[in-house]
């Protein structure tokens, strides 16, 4: 009877074995396009998740499921269940099991983020103590970086993008696929969040700290860059797109941008903000959103990426 329970139990776990490892397969599809090498370890940690939380939850409500069909009282059974003391081996099993799992996923997820080294405003503090002051994303096989760094500057509420060796200004990040990019980032008010969800990178840009950003972009396509940070009333405003094409077309870009006269670029809160302001005072004190910058390359004005593009 022991080896039939045993047997049974070992039959279940490994059917929810392999549930919990296809679950973990579709989770790939919930996210965008990976579109950079640290999106495939983000998506990576994801799926392991997935994968694991699946197996608890069917787990937990198996065995409840189970309990309330097959261990029920009698209909006029009113006494007290039996008195049990407690169990040693029991409790330890329960004791032990969530904690390896505890630092299983702690473990694992440390792994993937020393990998990408995203670092937030109190690891700015203390690497700049230390004399350090970058942030590099995951250090894979890509091709050495021979892109010159691109400066960001986020404000309220606009993206502006400076390419120094061409002197190009632009309000739409353009990089190469498969290099490695550095962004130089910089806020000029209030705390922003630099966040590109197919890249699955964001780094937060802290008001007078120079933040270097390296990320591996690999896939060719339209990506939405948002402010992760609400930074204000026209925070939703503030997003651009983010092409990454071919180092020829990259290239070529350069040079048509660099032989365009500078332009005033759309600002979406800007114009919301004056087609919005209401002459009469209202007691409210309102941020006017910055002036439109100038650049060579203007962005597109629609807020979202046209058709058939990625997100």
């Amino acid at each position: 009877m022991k080896i039939r329970t045993i047997l049974i139990l070992g039959t279940i776990a490994i059917a929810l074995a392999l549930i919990s490892l296809w679950m973990g397969q579709q989770a790939y599809t919930w996210l965008p396009p990976q579109a950079s090498v640290e999106a495939e370890l983000i998506d990576r940690l994801f799926s392991f998740l997935v994968t694991l939380g699946t197996f608890i939850f069917l787990g937990v409500v198996g065995t409840l499921t189970y309990s309330v069909l097959f261990q029920q009282a009698g209909k006029y059974d009113t006494s007290d269940g039996p008195h049990i003391e407690g169990n040693l081996t029991l409790e330890v099993v329960w004791t032990v099991i969530p904690f390896v799992l505890a630092v299983w996923i702690a473990g694992y997820s440390y792994h993937i983020y020393d990998q990408m080294s995203i670092l937030g405003p109190m690891d700015h503090v203390h690497v700049k103590t230390m004399g350090m002051a970058t942030a590099e994303a995951a250090t894979l096989d890509t091709k050495e970086m021979k892109t010159h760094p691109i400066e960001v500057h986020a404000r309220q509420w606009v993206w502006e993008f400076y390419y120094p060796e061409q002197n190009i200004t632009s309000t739409e990040l353009h990089l190469p696929s498969n290099q490695r990019v550095k962004l130089v980032l910089r806020s000029e008010d209030v705390l922003h969040g630099f966040y590109v969800p197919a890249f699955r990178v964001k780094q937060d840009i802290i008001p007078g700290r120079v933040i270097d950003f390296e990320f591996t972009p690999i896939r060719e396509g339209r990506y939405r860059l948002r402010d992760s940070q609400y930074s204000g009333t026209y925070f939703a405003a503030m997003q651009t797109d983010v092409v990454v094409e071919s180092e020829q077309a990259y290239q070529q870009w350069l040079i048509d941008a660099a032989a365009s006269p500078p332009i005033v670029a759309y600002n979406r809160a800007f114009d919301e903000y004056n087609r919005a302001h209401n002459p009469i005072s209202t007691g409210w004190k309102t941020v006017e959103p910055a002036p439109p910058p100038m650049v060579n390359a203007p962005a597109n004005r629609s807020t979202n990426p046209p058709s058939g593009q990625s997100l």
